[in-house]
């Protein structure tokens, strides 16, 4: 069956193997994410294989999709994770589906349950406990070969089966440890990236198509800057056929990638589109390589807020992050929107990052003062307390304290309350705490997410079993041992820690480029 607002356009071979491709969160929000469409035309294509979707039900029923078949019905139980967050809609569709939270209580007649996704590439230990397996790296080259052990394993024991998987490259099982390599996909054009399912009723309703994966960029808090290397393009040609192939279903175009504004032939893209009559969106651009060809097209396909990332005010901290943005590049950006008849802007900012001050508090207070008068529009400001990652060179950071944050955001607030038109919002404290842990967590925050079904639970929990919060929040030394160690991302822990030093001298990164041996990845071919 499918549902009436859908249409299907992967092929569906229908094999004997039921697969459930899970996304922990609501319909709207999962079917938005590139990666399920991908996973689910990936799978669907081994003729061994039926591949069906679940998502967080709102009315407590959990049901595939396709067939409303139960989750416990399915061989193989595969979820997509890309937000810490949703580790709790992890454990609450498991329990709706019938199905042991923990790995270890699963006998030879339940479902192998696999990760894949950010947060199993970049720190699988939160949720070892849980999942038998993870996918460490890009879904294209690491499931063919796991699907054909899952085939040839299939009579086997359950324990046997997972040691058997573990020898996988890009495949992590917690029950047979060792290193594991992260895998990518070195030539994109090799494998399609775009929706294969169009519904109405996704959060993004467009259909999506990947430009890019990866970025170069370094900006040393991000970790899809690091997990994702090397930064890899789609060819012009191959993108302009899937615009194309996508013509007929008369969807606004979704590009993806990391940043859309870096794509080398962004400006004859967006001409190809708007000269073949449709709308364009973007997933994010650089306010410093964003072209008024760009802006021009995205304002003809409706937008009407333009949305830029400085993250800090002061140049001190633009060093620190490597953003590699001037005021002057935020400002052009912002003129390009006027020129383009756009006059309302959301600016992304960050406190508590490393090596900040409440002085440079005050600086993003003084850049938006400054934009607010140069667009004259609305203002929003995006705020959010930092939170370290993973394989990033801001890794042994300290979760910045609760007193420090509240009067950054004071400052703030305080600053701009009397000018009109101005908005302020920011995640809590308390939540981006909660995910500075799940974040950097081990095998023992794993044992309280498989008891917790909100983020409320998790902290009363993690109080109860005589865990200190504040070892997890707090600034590592550059020489221990890190739970996620034991993954391999192509380069080195000391390539991070230069890094890190770089950032503590005020001292920028260029991006990379032909030719680049500094951290490793494009050495590992």
């Amino acid at each position: 069956m499918v549902l009436s607002h859908e249409k299907i356009l992967a092929h569906r071979a229908g094999g004997r193997i039921k697969f459930a491709l899970a996304y922990p969160n609501f319909y709207r929000v999962g079917m938005s994410n590139l990666g399920v469409h991908i996973i689910y035309a990936l799978v669907n294509a081994d003729k061994n294989f039926s591949c069906e979707r679940f998502f967080l039900p709102a009315d407590g029923k959990l049901l595939s999709v396709e067939t409303q078949t139960p989750l416990n019905k399915f061989q193989v139980v595969g979820f997509a994770v890309s937000f810490e967050p949703d580790y709790f809609n992890v454990v609450k569709m498991l329990k709706l589906g019938k199905i042991k939270i923990l790995s270890r209580e699963r006998t030879d007649f339940d479902p192998i349950i696999i990760a894949g996704g950010p947060c199993a590439t970049f720190n699988p230990e939160p949720l070892a406990e849980i999942f038998d397996a993870f996918v460490v790296g890009e879904g294209e080259e690491i499931l063919p070969p796991l699907l054909d052990e899952i085939i040839s394993t299939e009579n086997l024991p359950r324990l046997r089966r997972l040691e058997k998987i573990s020898n996988v490259a890009g495949v992590y099982v917690p029950a047979f440890p060792k290193k594991v390599s992260r895998q990518w996909l070195k030539n994109l054009d090799s494998h399609g990236a775009h929706s294969t399912i169009l519904t109405d009723e996704a959060e993004f309703n467009m259909y999506l198509v990947e430009t890019a994966r990866g970025c170069g960029r370094h900006c040393r808090f991000c970790m899809a800057g690091y997990c994702f290397r090397r930064p890899r393009n789609r060819s012009l040609d191959v993108l302009k056929k899937e615009i194309l192939d996508a013509k007929k279903f008369g969807k606004k175009i979704g590009l993806m990638g990391a940043a859309i504004s870096d794509y080398p032939q962004i400006d004859e893209l967006c001409k190809f589109i708007l000269g073949e009559k449709l709308q364009m969106s973007v997933a994010s651009f650089r306010a410093d390589s964003v072209t008024f060809e760009l802006v021009k097209s995205l304002a003809a396909g409706g937008l009407k807020t333009l949305t830029i990332a400085p993250e800090v005010g002061s140049e001190k901290m633009r060093r620190v992050i490597n953003k590699g943005l001037t005021e002057e590049n935020i400002f052009s950006a912002v003129e390009l929107g006027l020129r383009a008849g756009i006059k309302n802007f959301r600016l992304y900012f960050m406190v508590g990052l490393p090596f900040e001050d409440l002085s440079d508090a005050e600086e993003i207070v003084r850049l938006s003062r400054r934009i607010k008068k140069f667009c004259g529009g609305r203002l929003t400001l995006s705020v959010n307390p930092f939170v370290p990652k993973p394989w990033t060179p801001f890794q042994w950071s300290a979760f910045a304290g609760k007193k420090y944050l509240e009067t950054a955001l004071k400052i703030l607030r305080g600053g701009l309350k009397s000018i009109g038109g101005v908005e302020i919002i920011s995640e809590s404290i308390r939540a981006a705490q909660v995910q500075t842990i799940l974040s950097r967590g081990d095998k023992k925050t794993s044992e309280i997410i498989s008891i917790s079904e909100t983020a409320q639970d998790f902290r009363k929990n993690f109080k109860a079993a005589g865990l200190e919060e504040d070892f997890y929040l707090r600034e590592k030394n550059l020489d221990e041992t890190l739970p996620w160690d034991f993954l391999d991302q192509g380069f080195g822990k000391k390539y991070l820690v230069d890094e890190f030093n770089r950032a503590k001298n005020f001292l920028s990164t260029r991006p990379c480029f032909d030719g680049c041996k500094r951290c490793g990845v494009c050495e590992v071919i």
